[in-house]
Formats: C-alpha cells, sequence, structure tokens
C-alpha cells in the first residue's frame, strides 16, 4: 500500500497509508494532519489545502479552476498543487506532501 508522507513546515513529518480514491486533502483530513484547512470542503474556490507535492510527474495536469487559485498564493512554487483536486491513485506510489508555512 502506497504512503503518504505529510511534512509540515517545521518539519515535523506524519506518515498515513494511502487511501485510493480519496483526495489528498480529504486524507490529511481523516488523520488530523495539521496545516491542511480546507475551508470549502474540496471545491477549489478557496485555496486553503496548497501544498508542494515532491516528485509529482505522474500526477493530473492542473486545471484552470485549480490555476486560478494557485494564483492567488504569494508562495506558489512548480511543485504547487491544491490537495483537494489531488484524487489518490494506487499507481502514483508513495507520494510526499509539503504544507505551507500557513494557508491563506
Amino acid at each position: 500500500m502506497p504512503v503518504i508522507t505529510f511534512v509540515e513546515f517545521d518539519g515535523t513529518e506524519h506518515q498515513i497509508d494511502a487511501d485510493s480514491g480519496l483526495s489528498v486533502m480529504e486524507m490529511a483530513l481523516k488523520h488530523n494532519i495539521p496545516g491542511i484547512d480546507a475551508d470549502c470542503g474540496g471545491a477549489a474556490v478557496c485555496g486553503t489545502c496548497h501544498c508542494f507535492i515532491d516528485g509529482g510527474q505522474s500526477l493530473p495536469a492542473i486545471d484552470p479552476q485549480e490555476e486560478s487559485m494557485l494564483g492567488l498564493r504569494p508562495d506558489r512554487s512548480a511543485s504547487s498543487r491544491l490537495s483537494c483536486q489531488l484524487m489518490f491513485k494506487d499507481e502514483w506510489g508513495d507520494l510526499t506532501v509539503r504544507l505551507p508555512e500557513y494557508q491563506m
């Protein structure tokens, strides 16, 4: 079973077994991972589930709604994603999700 490692801004790590079919955001909430606020519940309209994905080359492309929310993040990088838009698939294998200093 693939593992997701959430890394808080201060370096604290949390490892969970990934659930195929759930979003990365849903898994973070299910396991009480700090740093994912998810104010809109996964509708990609708030950006409070922003994260950075290490080695996300097999992830789906960013759609226009996600792009517009990521565009509001001053800390956006090439590895930025909204965790609510990443429905986990086992073929992704292990995933490292780095959390920003703050959600906005």
